[in-house]
């Protein structure tokens, strides 16, 4: 195992099945775009392969504390598919900029926080010099599937697959 499946399996995380679209959707984008030294990813959101693991909106049916876990899963989505596309999430060298992106009920004004869960994921696994990035946390109307959480995001890349 690698530093950082040492480090997930220290803090007892699973990577779920890497995002998956659901029954007759397809993705006419890829999830994981690697170019020159870094990796784009698509928005992921909290999934496990296909299935959805949480839908509501944060302030209004889901509480700030389930917006965090809805965000931290989904960072273990993106885990998982960097996992699938690079071979080794050794390979994430820094993470540079994620956008995150929050299902609000009415007058919830509160999106960075919900975003937190991400972020501090991020930084528990990476440590404070890799982990750490820019960062933006957006409210939204509605997100795909009912989902509260969209997050996309940038890394480093290094070494060879």
């Amino acid at each position: 195992m690698g530093r950082i499946a040492d480090r997930l399996a220290e803090l007892e995380l699973e990577l779920p099945r890497p995002f998956a679209p659901p029954p007759g959707i397809e993705f006419p984008f890829d999830l994981i775009k690697v170019s020159g030294a870094h990796a784009y990813v698509s928005g992921h959101l909290p999934v496990n392969g296909s299935e959805v693991l949480v839908s509501g909106r944060v302030g209004e049916g889901l509480d700030l504390q389930q917006g965090y876990e809805a965000a931290r899963l989904t960072g273990l989505s993106i885990f998982a598919s960097l996992e699938a596309e690079l071979g080794d999430l050794d390979r994430v060298g820094g993470w540079v900029k994620a956008l995150g992106l929050v299902q609000c009920g009415s007058g919830f004004d509160r999106p960075p926080a919900v975003i937190n869960g991400f972020t501090e994921l991020v930084l528990d696994v990476w440590g404070a010099d890799a982990g750490r990035h820019a960062r933006s946390a957006i409210g939204a109307a509605q997100l795909p599937f009912d989902v509260p959480v969209e997050i996309e995001a940038v890394v480093e890349v290094a070494g060879s697959r």
